[in-house]
This record gives C-alpha cells, sequence and structure tokens, in this order.
C-alpha cells in the first residue's frame, strides 16, 4: 500500500475525496447601518456586516472562488412576533437585492427563523402553558405562517434560495405552499431538517444576539444522542418539498451525514457550525494546531461522510487554500 503513498503526485492521482471551492457555502452576518465592519470576538476572522460592506466582501470571497452565500439578520429591534424577520424592507431583503444587483451569479440562501428578531430569543411565537414546569412554549402552528411571509419576503427580494431553520413541524409545507401560491414555485428550499439542540452553538448566537432569554431549544431541536429521528425528520421534510436537506451540526454528527446520504437521494448539506469553527482558531492562536490543515481535514471528513455542500466560515480560506494547493 505504501507505493501509493511515497510521493504527492501518487497520492493526488488516487485520492478519493476532492474539495472543490464549489461545495462552500459561506454564513455571513448583514446588519443595519453604512460602513460597518463589526468584528465578532468570538468567532476570530468573522464580522456583522452592513449592507455595503458586505457587497464588498462578497465581491472579495466571489474572486476567490466563492460562488454561494448563507445571510443571517441581525435587525434594528426586536418585539414577541419577530415582525421585523418578515418585513418586505428588513435587513434580509435589502442585503439580498443589493447582492444580486452586484453579483447576479452569486447564489443567495437565506435563512428563515424567527430567534434573531424575537425579543426572547426563541424560534417561533411563544404561548403560555398550563400543568408544566415551564410556564412558557414554542406555539408550533401560529410560528408558520410567519415562517411562510418570512420566505415570501425574501423570494421577492431575489433570494435563490430560502432555508427554514426553526425545526418547527410542518414548516416546510407551510412555506412551499405559501412559494407556490405567490408565483415563486420555481425557489427551493433548503432545510435544516435535522437541527441538533448542541452546545455548538455559543459563538454564533453571539454574533446574531439570538441566545434564548429564557429556557432552551430542547424542545423542538434534535436530541443529539439520535440518529433514526434525524432520518423520520428528513423524510417529513422530503415529503412536503424540501428540494435539499442539512445536518447541523457537522462535525459530531458524521454518522447522521452518512446515514442520510444512504438514504435520500437528494442533496445533503452539513453546517460546520460556529463553535467547531471557533475551537480550532483558538487552538491554532495558541500554537496548538496548524489551522490550514487542520480545517482542510475536518472539511474533507464532512465531504467524505456524504454532504454535498459544506457551509463553513472558512469558505474564503479554503477556497485560497485550494488554489495554492
Amino acid at each position: 500500500m505504501r507505493r501509493l503513498r511515497q510521493l504527492p503526485t501518487l497520492r493526488n492521482i488516487v485520492r478519493e475525496t476532492r474539495l472543490h471551492p464549489a461545495d462552500f457555502i459561506h454564513p455571513l452576518f448583514v446588519r443595519p447601518g453604512r460602513g460597518i465592519r463589526d468584528p465578532i470576538a468570538s468567532m476570530p476572522g468573522q464580522s456583522r456586516f452592513s449592507v455595503d460592506t458586505l457587497v464588498k466582501e462578497c465581491e472579495r470571497s466571489f474572486r476567490l472562488g466563492v460562488r454561494s452565500v448563507l445571510l443571517f439578520g441581525i435587525p434594528p429591534d426586536k418585539d414577541s412576533l419577530g415582525k421585523s424577520g418578515y418585513a418586505k424592507n428588513g435587513i434580509v431583503p435589502r442585503a439580498v437585492r443589493a447582492l444580486k444587483r452586484a453579483l447576479p451569479d452569486l447564489v443567495v440562501i437565506t435563512d428563515v427563523c424567527l430567534c434573531e428578531y424575537t425579543d426572547h430569543g426563541h424560534c417561533g411565537v411563544l404561548e403560555k402553558t398550563k400543568g408544566r414546569r415551564k410556564k412558557y412554549a414554542v406555539d408550533n402552528d401560529r410560528t408558520l405562517p410567519l415562517l411562510a411571509k418570512m420566505s415570501l419576503a425574501h423570494a421577492e427580494a431575489g433570494a435563490d434560495v430560502v432555508a427554514p431553520s426553526d425545526m418547527m413541524d410542518g414548516r416546510v409545507g407551510a412555506i412551499r405552499a405559501a412559494l407556490d401560491s405567490r408565483g415563486f414555485s420555481q425557489t427551493p428550499i433548503l432545510s435544516y431538517a435535522a437541527k441538533y439542540a448542541s452546545a455548538f452553538y455559543g459563538p454564533f448566537r453571539d454574533a446574531a444576539g439570538s441566545a434564548p432569554q429564557f429556557g432552551d431549544r430542547t424542545g423542538y431541536q434534535m436530541d443529539p444522542p439520535n440518529v433514526r429521528e434525524a432520518i423520520r425528520e428528513i423524510e417529513l421534510d422530503v415529503n412536503e418539498g424540501a428540494d435539499m436537506v442539512m445536518v447541523k451540526p457537522a462535525l459530531a454528527y458524521l454518522d447522521v451525514i452518512r446515514a442520510a446520504r444512504a438514504r435520500f437521494d437528494v442533496p445533503i448539506a452539513a453546517y460546520n457550525v460556529s463553535g467547531e469553527y471557533s475551537m480550532v482558531k483558538a487552538a491554532a492562536r495558541a500554537g496548538w494546531l496548524d489551522e490550514r490543515r487542520v480545517a482542510l481535514e475536518i472539511l474533507t471528513a464532512i465531504k467524505r461522510a456524504g454532504a454535498n455542500l459544506i457551509l463553513t466560515y472558512w469558505a474564503p480560506d479554503a477556497c485560497g487554500w485550494l488554489h495554492s494547493a
């Protein structure tokens, strides 16, 4: 076996899994204002952008080979229903319009969830509960129309793909019906179908200001020990009209990606989340790890597990590393 490993050229021609810039989707945070590039302390190398600087950042990464982005909105104000999330001139629709004018060939995907827009930080409308330990719980059915309104606002602005991340039951069907009824039958849905209640989201919640003000999301996000449940979740979303599905997080859930790939013949995305990114950044800054080698090894593992698309904060850097290899 060693005969095929002795030279870089030999290793290259027998390599089984290859990363390509087209594999990557770059998650980005957009906020109100102008001329703003606000560094995120818990995610070194990442920033919150105003719309104008977001366009410049995407132009830079497009030159490196990044062809897809995922937008998260940080609104100027929040309320219990997340109204700014589905406003037609909200922060994400404004960003979508600006990006499609500047970079018409860039695939713009938008996150669809209420957590960034609600003052309580949960992913849906809250209702008071009776006879339970928790005083409030997410009202699944009242949330669905709001997610549909958000998806429509994004599609009308020119979003290429909408990506519901809320984990409400039935939201893919509600969004598909709303899009179809308004002439957006060709807008794909990338569903966060298997989104786990993970401890790896901390830096993201810092960046987006979306941490729950009380309680947690274990009542609607998936329990980390479960794999078969993820398959059921994915099957439900595909049957409701999801064109692509996502497993989130990626690194600790490679077995889930593999199981989904074996079962479903749809594009599968995996989210290399903020905690996975930031822990490598921290170790690299301390001199304990080689960031480039570790990042590319992680991204290769995610693709090897079966992901067609990888959402990663390393997207621009990874494109540059691949070009220079």
